[in-house]
């Protein structure tokens, strides 16, 4: 049966007779067609889980989905019991895959459920020529399951206990669903009736379109894939359980339930193993589809179109994806940061341009934004060479707020919404409140303050209406908790950065969109040397740059510590970061002892003494 647009149904005979019910996007599959990519719903879902990722996916590949048998519009197994083996699920699998690209091998993603099965439709021989690669999201392999616990049970310590009864906890709802008959009630119940409103709150989706109406039904009849399944494979896992197609596992670091140490010893089962991790909850699916298309795509083109399985994929028999390639950035930013798109202001420089690599490294996209147009070309430039899929420059003057206005516009549409923010351009200004004139305070909050606020504003606004989170990072400073007598209107503007970043975080934070911000200290940039000094000659002024310029290298603290202090601040969602030493040690005094910060403002830097001849 045709449906409306590029998208069709069809039923295709699985095990034991089972129709299984087929939907497909884009152009079908054939010789010269796109790769087949079929994404496999979880519990207690239907095939319309995938509805949002699959359209993103249309566009590039042949994309199927499945009710699995006993959900949506697919036959429910005669009798329940012994009818969600996964030996039958394997077969329904392959007997999709004939039907849907008889000629080629298919790109599997499963979710939950559809995960649990991906896992063993990789690791059976049974599939062999006939998966090319597989994507799993929020479902473990339950022989790996079996074998984490035994290792941990067998020789426990207090950390290994710790993960156990840890993920016991997290795993409530599968004893739940052991239980006769209450489990079908509950779903058939009130249960059935709430799950949509539970399921909206819980992980902050609209409800519109889905779940699908079959849902207390699919919900009653899946409590069998639990039941068939779970016990006799945690119980005797199977000892040759090992991958024989690359494995991209991608795990939501906020899943209540299943634990990320879940996967700790995932390398000794999957030689070709890509990890990424995404701060989201379980249904990653309906919360985050175009990262989870984008990681997809990046995938299924990285492994090939025309492998099949065996020994030697396109990375070798103990290779991972290119996406994994050791660098210089922590191997969670990589697997955190992959595929995003990160825009970074003040890029064609210091700390601006070490955050924008440092990302790149991590596989990222970059816009480097700039009001120097040639040292932002140079930063993309760089970025492409360090690791950097795609990286362009933007030219803008983070003060101009209509210039900002048309950043922003030009990026979403160009380049996409932006899943990570760094508000970074800034300029220094040091001298007496009373030599500073108007036009310098103008100046100063213009980019320090007012160009972090129309970059929250522009895109903060954008994250929240896409509805699937993101970070903003600020740049602040050390002196925003240090008062001197030497930088009334930089201490100021880097003041009202910090407590922005705080009113901030605290709004977005329903949305999913966190903020940070970074208070660096001294740090070797060329701000030094472009810094202004209110109320002295022009001799004057060069003097005392070039000196703050020769201090601030005689302390020589890197901006690449700052830009891994950045990656840090997102992956973990800190709100506020100092960087150095000394910015730690001024923060620390703020709170503990803020009389004597004061006293230490009123200290006459030697820099503002001038030399006597």
């Amino acid at each position: 049966m045709n449906g409306p647009g590029n998208v069709w149904e069809r039923f295709v005979g699985g095990a034991d007779g089972v129709r299984l019910c087929v939907a497909e996007y884009g152009e079908p599959a054939g010789e010269d067609g796109p790769p087949t990519v079929v994404l496999l719903h979880g519990y207690p879902d239907s095939k319309e889980v995938w509805s949002d990722v699959a359209v993103r996916l249309a566009d590039r590949f042949h994309v199927v989905l499945y009710d699995v048998r006993g959900h949506g519009r697919s036959d429910v197994p005669a009798p329940l019991k012994g009818g969600f083996t996964l030996e039958k699920l394997t077969e329904d699998f392959l007997a999709v895959a004939d039907a849907v690209s008889p000629d080629r091998p298919v790109h599997l993603v499963g979710h939950d459920w559809g995960s649990v099965q991906g896992w063993e439709f990789a690791t059976v021989a049974a599939t062999k020529g006939r998966l090319a690669s597989f994507t799993s999201i929020s479902g473990p392999c339950l022989d790996h399951f079996g074998h984490w616990i035994r290792r941990r049970v067998r020789r426990p310590t207090p950390r290994s206990a710790a993960h156990v009864l840890g993920q016991g906890a997290k795993s409530w709802y599968v004893y739940a669903l052991q239980t006769p008959v209450l489990p079908e009630l509950a779903w058939r119940g009130v249960l059935g009736r709430q799950w949509p409103k539970l399921l909206a709150r819980a992980e902050k989706l609209t409800s519109d379109a889905y779940p699908t109406a079959s849902l207390p039904q699919d919900a009653a009849h899946g409590t069998w894939l639990y039941r068939d399944n779970v016990r006799q494979r945690l119980g005797s896992p199977r000892p040759d359980a090992h991958a024989h197609v690359p494995v991209q596992l991608i795990t939501p670091t906020r899943d209540a339930f299943l634990s990320e140490r879940l996967y700790d010893d995932l390398d000794q089962w999957v030689p070709r193993l890509t990890r990424r991790t995404l701060p989201a909850k379980h249904w990653v699916p309906r919360s985050r589809p175009d990262q989870l298309a984008r990681w997809i795509t990046d995938f299924v083109t990285a492994t090939g179109t025309e492998y099949g399985g065996g020994s030697d994929g396109p990375f070798g028999a103990s290779s991972a994806a290119p996406a994994d390639t050791p660098g210089k950035v922590a191997a969670g930013s990589r697997e955190r940061f992959a595929g995003q798109l990160v825009l970074v202001t003040g890029a064609a420089s210091g700390i601006g341009r070490a955050t924008a690599f440092a990302f790149a490294e991590a596989g990222a996209r970059i816009v480097a934004v700039d009001k120097d147009a040639e040292g932002a070309a140079r930063t993309a430039e760089l970025a492409r060479l360090i690791g950097a899929p795609h990286a362009w420059p933007e030219a803008a003057d983070v003060s101009d707020a209509q210039a900002m206005e048309k950043l922003a516009t030009r990026t979403a549409v160009t380049y996409g919404v932006p899943d990570v923010v760094v508000n970074n351009a800034g300029i220094g200004l040091a001298g007496p409140f009373l030599d500073t004139t108007p036009e310098d305070w103008k100046q100063v909050l213009d980019v320090n303050l007012w160009g972090v606020i129309h970059g929250c504003r522009l895109f903060g606004r954008q994250m929240v209406e896409r509805g699937q989170g993101g970070h903003i990072v600020n740049t602040a400073s050390a002196a925003a908790f240090q008062p001197s007598r030497a930088l009334p209107a930089y201490s100021t503007s880097k003041a009202a950065v910090l407590m922005l970043s705080e009113c901030l975080r605290a709004e977005l934070a329903p949305y999913g969109v966190g903020v940070s911000a970074i208070c660096p200290g001294i740090v070797n940039t060329p701000i030094t040397t472009s810094a202004r000094h209110a109320g002295v000659s022009e001799e004057e002024q060069e003097r005392r740059r070039a000196r703050t310029a020769k201090l601030y290298g005689l302390r020589n603290y890197p901006p690449e510590k700052v830009a891994a202090a950045i990656l840090r601040a997102v992956r973990r969602d800190l709100a506020v970061v100092p960087v150095t030493p000394e910015a730690h040690g001024a923060r620390l005094l703020s709170r503990l002892a803020p009389g004597a910060l004061r006293a230490f403002a009123r200290v006459d830097p030697p820099l503002q003494t001038p030399r006597r001849p």
